[in-house]
């Protein structure tokens, strides 16, 4: 699948969301099933980028219909970590730029600012961040968005 861009897909907020809830409890009751054959229709290769790690391959993955996913590690880099701080992105901004190297990618996550869109088209420059907003989740919105920059970017 390297022809293809990635989908780096975040879980809390993105596919549980929060809702009038609290963050960081959103619980496995909020995922709607039916994200499953709406991720696996798009045009890309997913791969988990959450704290969940491989637990989203354990726990989600089965309830979605997917299978096994590629997941982004987070190494422990405190130096890194802190300039990232410094310059006001999210810790995972510059770690999913490494992960993709060349590829498009599309980054989904309930947490991204235009400080990573801008260090992002600085640094890559095929890349969408798409932020959703974590009380509803994915939505018909965000699918077709993704889905129209996916098929766009792949020519």
């Amino acid at each position: 699948m390297t022809g293809l861009p990635i989908l780096f897909l975040d879980v809390d907020g993105p596919l549980l969301p929060f809702g009038d809830g609290v963050a960081g409890e959103p619980g496995l009751t909020r995922l709607a099933p039916l994200h499953g054959p709406w991720l696996a229709a798009l045009p890309c290769e997913l791969v988990w980028a959450t704290t969940w790690m491989d637990d989203a391959n354990e726990h989600l993955s089965p309830l979605l219909g997917l299978p096994r996913l590629p997941v982004a590690n987070w190494p422990d880099d405190p130096e890194t970590e802190a300039q990232d701080t410094h310059l006001g992105l999210h810790w995972k901004t510059r770690r999913l730029v490494t992960y993709a190297g060349s590829r498009p990618f599309a980054w989904v996550d309930d947490e991204l600012t235009d400080r990573d869109r801008a260090w992002v088209a600085h640094h890559h420059g095929k890349a969408l961040l798409h932020r959703v907003n974590p009380r509803h989740g994915l939505t018909d919105a965000d699918y077709l968005e993704l889905d129209a920059w996916l098929r766009l970017t792949r020519g």
